[in-house]
This record gives structure tokens, sequence and C-alpha cells, in this order.
């Protein structure tokens, strides 16, 4: 098999999420500022998009900045929202080109104006696109995210609109990020790191976990294509046992 050549798989996951870790030790291990780090993640970026869009992967869901990163250095938090406006510029019309969908998911009021405006133009342009649906986290943490559906189901309450009665998982689910689009079946996590950092917490109850050691700049196809194998060779149950699967399949 050529380099280029996309190998075939039993099974494609509708959605696919990705934190991508290890910007900061790539650059140091080459002594270079952080932001030499991010920069270089913006490669690794545009080979998942390809494939993913090759592939038919219906949405996939990239976990750019969290809520946490405010912690950072100012420097590295500049650098990085200057980042994020530059790819907002550059890159989106390429994605409107191939036919890319783009979402914003996170609490995206604690950004400059300039980039809130060209967020919003961003997703205007291709909110009718209907190949991939690619995902930012950007500003964005679970907890905030399941906080958020829990303020508004209250107000929702307050307004009469909802009974707290009628208050369950299904309706919990609608008021969450991304409820629009399935949930995560694979899950990937570059640099080594064997935690989720606050990702999707009510998302991924039963998504498929591969850790990855790669550094996120040096994350390519052949390590995207091992997280599918992985994948692939996993039994997902959803609670039930393996004779259950087995009829299910009879019936199928």
């Amino acid at each position: 098999m050529s380099q280029t050549e996309t190998p075939k798989f039993e099974r494609i996951p509708r959605h696919v999420a990705i934190v991508m870790d290890g910007n900061n030790r790539w650059a140091k291990r080459r002594h270079l500022p952080g932001v030499a780090g991010h920069k270089a993640g913006v490669k690794a970026v545009r080979k998942v998009i390809e494939q993913a869009a090759r592939l038919d992967v219906g949405v996939l869901t990239l976990f750019a900045f969290s809520s946490e990163n405010w912690k950072r250095p100012e420097k590295e938090v500049s650098a990085l929202m200057q980042l994020f406006l530059h790819a907002l510029q550059k890159e989106v019309k390429k994605l409107h080109k191939h036919n890319i969908r783009l979402v914003i998911m996170g609490d995206v009021t604690a950004f400059s104006e300039p980039l809130q405006e060209h967020i919003q133009i961003a997703q205007d342009l291709t909110c009718d696109n209907t190949g991939l649906t690619l995902v930012i986290a950007a500003n964005y943490g679970g907890r905030w995210d399941m906080g958020d559906a829990a303020r508004k189901i209250a107000l929702d309450v307050e307004a009469g609109k909802l009974k707290a009665c009628d208050v369950n998982e299904e309706v919990f689910s609608r008021y969450t990020c991304l409820s629009e689009f399935p949930e995560p079946d694979l899950c990937i996590r570059t640099g080594g790191e064997l935690r989720i950092s606050n990702f999707m917490l009510w998302q991924l109850a039963y998504t498929e976990l591969v850790f990855s050691d790669a550094l996120w700049p040096d994350f390519n196809e052949t390590n995207f294509w091992s997280a599918l194998e992985q994948y692939n060779s996993r039994t997902r149950r959803f609670g039930r046992t393996d004779e259950q699967l087995q009829e299910d399949a009879k019936g199928a």
C-alpha cells in the first residue's frame, strides 16, 4: 500500500473526537517557543480533516482550547488567539470549497469582538455544506457544557416551557452542545496522556477511547488509521452481553 492510499475499514465512526495534546512538548524538545508547536499542530489538523473527509466520517470534533487554558501564560494565550483568528481567515474558504461545515463549540463570548465576528462569518459561510462537519471546541469544558445545560433547563422550567418532572437523560441531552449530532463513537487523545481532561464528559459515556503516544504535530495519517483499526477491533456492547449482540446480528 502506498503512503497516500487510504485503507478500507469495515466500520467508519460517525463521529470522531480528538484531544490534540503535545504541542508544547513538541516545541520544547526542539528548543522552540510554545507557539511554534501550536503552529506545527495546524498541519496535523489539515491531515486529519482530509482523512476524515475521505473516509466519510460524519463529524470530526477537535479540542483546540479548553476553558482551563486561560490559566496558561498570557503571552501563549495571546499567540493562540492570534493563531485561531488567522486560521479562521485563511482556512475557512478551503473548508467551504470542500463542502465542509464548520461549527464552533464553547463559550465564545470570552473571545475578542474581531474573533467572535470571524467565528460567526465562518459558521454562516459553511452552514449549508453537506459533507464533513468540523467542530472546533474553543473555550470549552465538559463541566461547563453540563452546567450550561442545567442553567438553560432551569430557565425553561421557570418560564413554564418545561416541567421539572419531565427532565430526564433524553431531555438533558438536548440542552448540551452538539445535541444535533451523534455522540462520538471514537475519541483519540494524542501526547501519551491517559485522561480526557474535561472533554465532552456527557457525550463520551460509551465512546471508544484510543490513546496515542504521538505528540500532536507528529500525528499523521498512519496514526489516524491505527486508531481506526483499534476501533474496528473492539466490540461495542452498550451494556449488553456478547450473546445478545449475536442474537441481534442473526435477526438483522
